[in-house]
């Protein structure tokens, strides 16, 4: 969809009858707020942005930019990492922050129903006053609202044990384009009636309707954790361990690296003691029952000093692990403090492959002179290359796109993949021909068509709307 044209009055009066005087705005200040989200060098600018506190108001708004064939651009709190709300062609911005409230927790189905404004913290802490326990853990989970995390399908410290938002989905109602109102799935443990809704909508990053209650799924709140640091001279080492727990048969809570770069910034920013001249670090927890908790813990920790490391801290108490937890957490802000612009990058690759990752991602850095630090969800083989650039040097960021599209054809024939837990949106759009087969993109389209022919909800994110020329790339 191209540019829209600015909403007119008669239609702004609309959406203030829907959702109140409050409900609406269209200050020009305060709606450039709303045209960028955490992904650098992309802006649009919103026609309006809206407040919904209902799903009926949302079912309305829809229905009434269907009718004047004006975009729709759902957003939780901006952060994603792929552009996936930049509101590239004007309309409305849908703020969900508003229907922010925890409708239900169901012990005895052990289930949640939430709106989409939820932030991701709140839910944890609610259901763990409970002693129950909402693995989805995206670093960002401080601020995000859970809506955004299943439009983006979000993953998170805990993935490697407990896997992403999508695993703990069980039920949801969306807005379609048309403004109809649908239920998918419920509080059923098995329900296999007609074909997985629920699946299709979590991770469409607002293409294929808006999400406005999810009902997920809890789990028993671990007895016990405890957390550990390994210390690398090597940076290789470090992968190695990596693939040698994984190989053990030991799957973690937490198995998170980070190299000499991101220490540092950490270290610098947040004072949480982590070695300075450390190449790299894991991160490691396990949860679970405290006798098997002891025992794995020991067990990586022997593995890590197998394959190098100098040296492997346990913490002493839950709060020294909470410190380290931290520090994992401070990556990304510690890094956006040494330059103007901080780009965060999303590849994974087969565990085994975590090596050869770190080294491509090295080697495209040197070759084209950018800096480039890693850190990321080792145990996932999910790894954020994090560029320090700045956007307004065209020369640099002219070689800072060249690096990233080494490091994401290196994914790519490691037999990894572009993106695994930011999506898509507008920031990869490019390179999903590099992951999907034309025919997985035709069905893909005809989804999308399917559900939005006027092609209303978020326009712009996901398939490229011009050709490039790509190199071909085959996977490993």
């Amino acid at each position: 969809m191209s540019k829209s044209a600015p909403l007119d009055e008669r239609i702004l009066e609309e959406l203030r009858q829907i959702v109140g005087p409050d409900g609406v705005v269209i200050d020009p200040a305060e709606r450039a707020v709303y045209g960028y989200d955490a992904t650098p060098g992309h802006r649009g600018r919103p026609d309006a942005v809206v407040f919904p506190t209902s799903t009926e108001q949302v079912r309305e708004v829809v229905a009434l930019a269907a009718r004047e064939r004006v975009p729709v651009i759902p957003r939780g709190s901006g952060t994603n990492l792929s552009g996936g709300t930049v509101p590239v062609s004007g309309g409305i911005v849908l703020a969900l922050t508003r229907m922010n409230r925890i409708l239900e927790i169901d012990e005895a189905n052990l289930t949640a129903t939430v709106e989409p404004g939820v932030i991701t913290s709140q839910l944890h802490r609610a259901v763990e006053q409970r002693g129950l326990f909402y693995p989805p853990d995206p670093g960002s989970q401080a601020i995000s609202t859970i809506g955004g995390n299943l439009a983006e399908n979000a993953g998170g410290l805990r993935g490697l044990k407990y896997g992403v938002t999508g695993d703990y989905v069980m039920g949801l109602q969306v807005v379609l384009a048309s403004g109809q109102l649908i239920e998918t799935g419920g509080k059923n443990v098995k329900d296999v009636a007609g074909y997985d809704l629920t699946r299709l909508f979590v991770g469409s990053e607002g293409t294929l309707g808006v999400i406005t209650r999810a009902t997920l799924k809890l789990l028993p709140l671990p007895e016990h954790r405890r957390v550990a640091l390994a210390i690398f001279s090597q940076l290789e080492a470090a992968a190695r361990a990596v693939s040698a727990i994984i190989a053990a048969h030991i799957i973690p809570a937490t198995l998170e690296f980070l190299d000499r770069g991101t220490v540092e910034a950490v270290e610098d920013y947040a004072h949480v003691g982590l070695p300075a001249g450390a190449e790299a670090v894991l991160l490691l927890a396990q949860d679970g029952p405290r006798e098997a908790v002891d025992r794995e813990i020991e067990r990586m920790a022997e593995i890590c000093r197998r394959e190098g490391a100098g040296e492997v801290h346990v913490a002493a108490s839950d709060a020294e692990g909470d410190r380290l937890m931290a520090a994992r957490r401070y990556a990304l802000s510690a890094l956006a403090r040494r330059r103007p612009t901080t780009i965060l990058e999303d590849a994974t690759v087969p565990r085994s492959r975590l090596a050869e990752m770190v080294r491509a991602i090295q080697a495209a850095a040197e070759r084209h002179r950018v800096e480039v630090c890693t850190f990321g969800h080792a145990g996932d083989g999910n790894l954020h290359p994090t560029c320090l650039t700045d956007e307004r040097d065209r020369e640099e960021m002219a070689r800072v796109e060249a690096a990233f599209e080494e490091i994401f054809e290196a994914a790519v024939r490691l037999g990894g993949t572009i993106t695994g837990e930011h999506g898509v949106g507008l920031a990869k759009r490019e390179y999903l021909p590099w992951r999907l087969s034309p025919a997985t993109l035709d069905v893909m389209r005809a989804v999308k068509q399917a559900l939005d022919p006027q092609g209303i909800l978020n326009p712009g994110k996901i398939f490229a709307e011009q050709g490039r020329r790509r190199r071909v790339v085959h996977a490993a």
